[in-house]
């Protein structure tokens, strides 16, 4: 009984740091896009959660590591769109939709995209933790194109290249909007033209 109790009791300070860390970090998602990335404020972070400063590092060991988590959570979010993603059996057609969710995804937050895909905060390298989450969203971009024959390591740099270009585009020039999602199709029809001609043995000729 005794055990059975203080599991329980385990398991409720689990959750309650769990839903302190989310308060947390939708509390310094909110203060990064009002005084900007680099200007976190801890002191505000902790009185916009109800803890005082030093209380704030039993959730991380110095402001990088808020960075961290942060980058961390954008990076489960970007998981959780591209694994949610209802993708056509035709390869092209799947890669298409897939550049433009990764655009959209990157317009719909300024500042989400500069922590993840720019060299924003000084010193600041994500875990390896972290990181890992950002592997697994590389690999489902590495399928998707295998899926299309694009599978040298070659067409995946240009290919995270194009993508970021759009999406760097999309952010400083028409954040919110479509301007660079619309480029998507015709991104990726270039894109492909390549890698057939590349292809041994290839005709050339566009995809059919």
């Amino acid at each position: 009984m005794a055990t059975t109790q203080t599991n329980h009791q385990v398991d409720r300070r689990g959750r309650r740091r769990e839903a302190k860390l989310a308060t947390i970090l939708t509390e310094a998602w909110t203060l990064a896009r009002r005084d900007g990335l680099a200007a976190i404020s801890l002191r505000d972070l902790g009185e916009r959660v109800d803890l005082r400063q030093p209380s704030l590092y039993a959730y991380f060991d110095s402001k990088l590591g808020l960075y961290d988590l942060m980058f961390a959570d954008g990076n489960r979010q970007l998981l959780d769109l591209v694994r949610s993603l209802s993708l056509s059996d035709d390869p092209r057609q799947a890669i298409v939709a897939f550049v433009e969710a990764l655009v959209r995804f990157s317009s719909e937050d300024v500042v989400r995209h500069q922590l993840l895909f720019q060299r924003t905060i000084p010193g600041f390298e994500p875990s390896p933790e972290s990181y890992e989450l950002s592997v697994e969203v590389y690999e489902i971009a590495r399928q998707r194109l295998a899926a299309a024959a694009a599978s040298d390591p070659g067409d995946v740099d240009v290919f995270s290249a194009l993508v970021n270009g759009l999406a760097h585009q999309q952010v400083a020039n028409d954040p919110g909007g479509d301007r660079w999602v619309r480029l998507a199709a015709r991104t990726v029809d270039m894109f492909l033209a390549d890698v057939d001609r590349r292809r041994p043995g290839a005709r050339n000729g566009p995809r059919q």
